[in-house]
């Protein structure tokens, strides 16, 4: 993801994390369609291949991910108004010094609250 996000700016970077059990498992990146730097729509044709492909996997969507290049570190409003997945976290890459971080969060809550997470480098 970290690649991914890096090689996408100035766009936000988007797409989806599978797994098993709250572990991610598989990275699977969209085009964003508005080519923006400050939003992102998943490729229709794109998204729905990588549903499918998770589905033949059998595992689940864990989670969507996004970056936002000038920040902020937190779901935007319009990240908010326009999460429609219930069950699923949202993943925000931004860049701080050079460097890109995540965050993950549950947008099903209301106000939204930040979910801990452990990344492993090596796998």
């Amino acid at each position: 993801m970290r690649e991914h996000v890096s090689r996408m700016v100035p766009e936000e970077a988007c797409g989806l994390l599978a797994g098993r059990d709250g572990q991610v498992k598989a990275v699977v990146p969209v085009t964003n369609e508005l080519h923006s730097p400050i939003r992102f729509r998943m490729d229709a044709k794109e998204q729905l291949r990588a549903f499918q492909w998770i589905e033949s996997e059998g595992l689940d969507l864990l989670a969507i991910y996004h970056s936002h290049p000038r920040g902020p570190s937190h779901p935007s409003l319009t990240d908010m108004d326009e999460f429609y997945y219930p069950g699923v976290l949202s993943a925000i890459w931004w860049c701080l010094d050079g460097e890109w971080r995540m965050r993950v969060f549950d947008l099903d809550r209301k106000p939204f609250r930040e979910i801990p997470v452990v990344i492993d480098e090596e796998e």
